[in-house]
């Protein structure tokens, strides 16, 4: 399934042919369409267009975009020819200018605007779901309280039931809601009063109401770790956070020993200024990224737990056990690899299975922290052998994180299944009159949420391989072509390797590249082997290459070899 509309628009690059201008399309190989004649087009040569098809091989410009050269309009073309880049209707546009800029009178709220709030988000964040207090041993998890602006069935709520997810792209956002509740209305900003649907997670039953909050701090995650760390600011921020981490950590380290999955993975991040990809970082989880994570994971369980119990209506995050065989292929490939793993047991049963795969992957990444080897290879290998988390009207589990009830609650602003879940919950707490959804309208939600989310996982992988490749051919110009990165093997497949390299860059080793011989794949898949020499190349080895191709457009990069460490 799709984010896009039934026919959006395709990007094309202008060029001109004798006295026409025509757009060739830019992503995908496709005929040529004509725009009009010389002087007639509001577009130049070498400027990417959103080209609206008007009949067979013509068309008309939609939106000019900016210069083939420029990372900003290549991004915001994929965003276009995606779909997810379309204007609010009419209706939508309408319905959100007629909104409030604060929300008003409380109204049977709790009012919590006394209880110290804060918010943690990224130092680029364009919305806020959810704001944290601490009250002793018990948290107070805020969420937005999206439902309070956008009733069932109308023209927002059809809207973002389509689109299903706001998606993020390197220096843009394509929300699912408009402007005014993303970034305004329903963003738990700093000094404002925001509505809310606080949940208290803690001893004893679940409680759960509405409410009034303001938020008193808002932090990105540098200044709330700096705090953890250095226990300097405002003191009763400062404890606050700590008492905060300190059940997080305890958190996380229950649900390990139940057999969570431990996967360390890093998230790449560019920056862009003037239309050039000007830097890029890897993102991994520190203290403070820990301790939201852990506190949004215990909201959800709650939440689910409570309105699984009451048999209500809704998505469930699912993820279910890996299949035995899966896990089986799984040891076997580590084995090869060198990288010690927990005796597999018989597994006879999915939750067996589930926290087996739990132990295996906590194995594997102490051995990634302790070695320093296999970094990006290793987590993949474990990620691939799992199956993937979905959104499912009957209650499944997650085993990624050994919980027997779950469900996504605390983004509401940027996710469809999280404001289906706060209504159940409305409607569980008696605020909230209209009927609940019938069996079908769930299933199929949790559905089109779910391809909805694929797509756009593939979309924002495209667009950072794009700025990873704009950014490197930044790099090569400043470097030298011939001068090496070093590197790691992050899969192989028959013809050859895929190498993560310089932190942020992924690039396609030919085999006979490498070994100067033609090479097959092992049979077990996790290395290549020199048919003449028999020299192997692994998964997690380590090995040095040059670059010698970049094409921007697609995001590929082609290496060669310049020196290795053999695996045995």
């Amino acid at each position: 399934m799709s984010l896009a509309p039934a026919r959006p628009p395709v990007v094309c690059e202008v060029s001109l042919r004798a006295r026409a201008v025509v757009g060739e399309p830019f992503f995908e190989p496709g005929p040529p369409l004509t725009l009009g004649r010389l002087g007639g087009v509001d577009a130049a040569v070498g400027e990417l267009v959103a080209v609206e098809v008007t009949g067979p091989g013509r068309g008309m410009v939609a939106e000019r975009l900016g210069l083939v050269t420029d990372a900003s309009a290549v991004v915001h073309g994929l965003a276009v020819e995606a779909g997810v880049a379309a204007a609010w209707p009419d209706d939508v546009a309408a319905e959100a200018a007629r909104l409030p800029e604060d929300p008003g009178a409380a109204g049977g709220r709790v009012d919590l605007r006394d209880v110290p709030t804060f918010t943690i988000d990224p130092a680029d964040a364009g919305d806020h779901d959810d704001a944290l207090s601490a009250d002793g041993e018990r948290v107070l998890v805020h969420i937005a309280d999206v439902a309070a602006f956008v009733p069932e069935g109308g023209p927002i709520d059809r809207e973002a039931a389509r689109r299903a997810t706001s998606v993020y792209l390197p220096g843009r956002v394509d929300p699912m809601l408009p402007a005014q509740l993303s970034a305004g209305l329903c963003s738990l900003l700093r000094g404002r009063d925001r509505f809310a649907l606080t949940v208290e997670i803690g001893p004893g039953p679940l409680r759960a109401y509405r409410s009034v909050i303001r938020n008193d701090h808002s932090l990105t995650y540098a200044q709330a770790e700096a705090m953890l760390t250095s226990g300097e600011g405002p003191q009763e921020l400062v404890a606050a956070l700590g008492r905060l981490d300190r059940i997080a950590r305890e958190r996380a380290a229950a649900r390990a020993e139940r057999g969570g999955v431990a996967v360390d993975t890093a998230e790449r991040s560019f920056t862009l200024e003037g239309g050039a990809v000007v830097s890029g970082a890897n993102r991994r989880s520190g203290p403070a990224h820990v301790l939201v994570e852990e506190l949004m994971l215990a909201a959800n369980e709650a939440v689910a737990a409570e309105l699984a119990a009451a048999g209500a209506a809704m998505p469930y995050r699912v993820h279910e056990a890996p299949e035995p065989a899966a896990l089986d292929v799984l040891a076997e490939r580590l084995a090869a690899l060198q990288v010690p793993t927990p005796p597999q047991p018989p597994l006879p049963t999915p939750e067996q299975a589930a926290r087996f795969a739990g132990l295996v992957s906590q194995a594997v990444a102490g051995y990634v922290r302790s070695s320093g080897r296999g970094r990006a290879a290793f987590p993949s290998m474990v990620l691939r052998a799992l199956r993937k988390a979905r959104y499912d009207p009957t209650n499944l589990g997650h085993a990624g994180l050994a919980s027997p009830a779950y469900c996504h609650y605390t983004s509401p602003i940027r996710r469809h299944p999280d404001l289906l879940v706060h209504r159940a919950l409305l409607r569980h707490l008696g605020a909230l009159e209209t009927p609940a959804p019938d069996a079908p309208s769930v299933a199929a939600a949790a559905a089109h949420d779910s391809a909805a989310e694929r797509a756009a996982e593939l979309l924002e992988r495209t667009a950072d391989d794009v700025c990873a490749a704009f950014l490197l051919e930044r790099e090569l110009y400043e470097r030298g072509w011939d001068e090496p990165f070093a590197g790691e093997v992050v899969g192989v497949i028959d013809s050859g390797a895929f190498v993560r390299f310089g932190g942020l860059f992924e690039g396609y080793l030919p085999g006979r590249s490498w070994a100067g011989e033609l090479v097959d794949l092992d049979p077990l898949g996790v290395a290549l082997v020199g048919r003449r020499s028999g020299r192997r190349l692994r998964l997690g080895d380590p090995i040095e290459v040059t670059v010698r191709s970049v094409d921007r457009v697609s995001g590929r990069v082609r290496i060669r070899a310049v020196h290795a460490r053999q695996g045995r």
